[in-house]
C-alpha cells in the first residue's frame, strides 16, 4: 500500500473521511469566522478522535489547496491511495456476483472521483487504474467523490492489458464500453465475475485494450449525440450490473 500526505477540502468530504478513516486525519483547518453550527457533526467527530482543529485566515486555506471552493474546511491527511494489482490478485476469491471497473487512462480528476462514488454506491468490488496517464487520488477526486474514497479499493496496475489477461485467468469476463460495440449494454447478461473497461474521456478505449476484451458493449445514442462523459458511461454500466444482481 502506497501512502502520501495531501489535503482534502469541503465540509462533506472532510466529514465523510472522518467517519471512514479518522486515524488518517492529522489536522483540520477552519477559516476564521466560519459558522460552527454548520459543521457541528464534523467538529464532534474531530473531538471524539482527538484531532486538532485550528482557526486560520482564508489566505492560509488558499496556500494549502488553492483557489477552490473549500467551504472553509481543509484537512491534512495521510491517505492510503493504492493497492498494487499483484497484491490484490493474490487475495482475490472471485464470485459470480463480483464486478470491477478498469479505467483506461481517465485523466480528469472530476471524472475519476465521480466514478469512484458510483462504484462504491453500486457495490463494485474494486476500481483498477494504470500507473500511466491516470488522474491521481487528490483533493479534487475527494471532493467529487463526496468522501467515498477509501470505501472501495483502488488497485494500480503497471500494464492494464496484462491486468486484463490476469483477470481472465481468475474467471473474469471482460467487457469494454465502445461506440461500435456488438451488443447493447442492457441486452447482456452478467452472471459471472465481470470486469468493465471504461475508456479515456477524449480518445475512448485504446484499440489494443479493446482487442483484449471478451466482448464490446455499446450504449445507443440519439439526436446525433456522439458519446457520453466517461463517468456517465461508468454509472450506466454499474447500475445495469447492480440491477441484474438485485433482480
Amino acid at each position: 500500500m502506497e501512502t502520501e500526505n495531501q489535503y482534502i477540502y469541503g465540509r462533506k468530504p472532510v466529514e465523510e473521511f472522518l467517519k471512514s478513516s479518522p486515524e488518517q486525519v492529522e489536522k483540520i483547518f477552519l477559516r476564521k469566522g466560519i459558522q460552527l453550527n454548520n459543521i457541528s457533526d464534523l467538529l464532534n467527530l474531530a473531538s471524539q478522535n482527538r484531532i486538532p482543529v485550528t482557526d486560520v485566515p482564508g489566505s492560509k486555506l488558499y496556500d494549502l489547496v488553492g483557489g477552490v471552493n473549500d467551504q472553509g474546511v481543509v484537512a491534512a491527511v495521510s491517505m492510503a491511495e493504492y493497492t498494487e494489482f499483484e497484491v490484490w490478485l493474490e487475495q482475490l476469491e472471485p464470485t459470480n456476483d463480483m464486478a470491477v471497473l478498469l479505467l483506461d487512462e481517465i485523466e480528469d480528476p472530476h471524472n475519476f472521483g465521480a466514478i469512484l462514488r458510483t462504484a462504491a454506491a453500486t457495490g463494485i468490488s474494486a476500481v483498477i487504474v494504470s500507473k500511466h496517464r491516470q488522474a491521481p487520488v487528490n483533493a479534487a477526486v475527494f471532493k467529487t467523490s463526496a468522501g467515498t474514497v477509501g470505501k472501495i479499493p483502488i488497485i494500480r496496475a503497471v500494464n492494464l492489458n496484462q491486468a486484463i489477461l490476469s483477470l481472465k485467468e481468475h474467471r473474469f469476463w471482460v467487457a469494454g464500453l465502445d461506440l461500435n460495440g456488438e451488443s447493447l449494454l442492457w441486452e447482456q447478461k452478467f452472471d459471472v465475475p465481470m470486469a468493465f473497461v471504461i475508456g479515456n474521456e477524449g480518445r475512448g478505449m485504446r484499440k489494443k485494450t479493446g482487442e483484449h476484451c471478451d466482448f464490446l458493449l455499446t450504449i445507443p445514442m440519439q439526436n446525433s449525440v456522439e458519446s457520453l462523459n466517461a463517468s456517465v458511461t461508468a454509472a450506466l454500466v454499474c447500475y445495469e450490473w447492480q440491477k441484474q444482481k438485485l433482480s
